[in-house]
């Protein structure tokens, strides 16, 4: 495609390089496999304490910078693929009813593998896309990354802007029964956001970082990952 930044890439290429996101960091564990002791906190041991479909909990014996030892309790859940699909002015949302907090709540479009799979991230994007709104994207960008809650979690998201989209019929799973979609003007959703209406964590700082690379002069050509999807 003319005009193409040399980081927007075509999924059929199957260039691992282009997708820098793709590496999934194991729990427990840091770059090339080694033992995390950030902050010279020392894992001394872990045990996994309760799993299901979606996330597993251990626990593990630690030793602080002082020497103590203590116990840290982590949840651990795959990557997750945030997408924000974009229709010129408009921002396609979710709402569903999150049983935690006990209410409905406006959201991106997000999710993760099933059965804690790894799966590349632009394609788990493609597929959240899809699933929960039926829409295809002819333009997947990869915009930032996500920690979900790293005071006791050690999940990750990436954060995909979905341009040049279709329609379709949503393929939702059995568990998103109640979920619907519908489209905001980016002025209804930040009204929505300062009404506390939108207070989806996530999908706050999503729009943070949709607004940096809208901002951003060198957008196109800087470092950021693309990813070309043909229909």
């Amino acid at each position: 495609m003319s005009g193409e930044s040399a980081d927007v890439v075509h999924l059929a290429a199957g260039d691992d390089e282009a997708h820098p996101a793709s590496v999934e960091r194991h729990p427990g564990r840091g770059p090339e496999g080694r033992p995390w002791h950030r902050g010279r906190v020392e894992r001394l041991s872990s045990r996994e304490v309760y799993a299901n479909s979606w996330m597993s909990v251990r626990e593990d014996r630690i030793r602080r910078p002082d020497g103590t030892d203590g116990i840290y309790g982590v949840i651990d859940k795959p990557t997750y693929a945030l997408v924000i699909p974009r229709d010129g002015d408009r921002l396609q949302l979710v709402e569903q009813f999150r049983y935690p907090v006990g209410r409905r709540r406006w959201e991106f479009p997000a999710g993760t593998a099933p059965e804690r799979a790894a799966q590349d991230p632009a394609e788990l994007a493609i597929r959240e896309l899809a699933e929960e709104t039926g829409l295809v994207a002819g333009r997947m960008e990869l915009i930032g990354h996500l920690d979900v809650a790293p005071g006791m979690s050690s999940q990750l998201g990436t954060v995909w802007l979905a341009t040049e989209l279709v329609e379709g019929p949503a393929e939702r799973e059995h568990s998103e029964q109640d979920m619907r979609a519908a489209w905001f003007s980016t002025a209804e959703f930040e009204a929505m956001c300062r009404r506390g209406e939108i207070t989806d964590a996530q999908s706050l700082a999503a729009y943070l970082l949709l607004r940096l690379h809208d901002d951003n002069p060198n957008r196109g050509t800087g470092r950021a990952a693309g990813v070309t999807v043909s229909p």
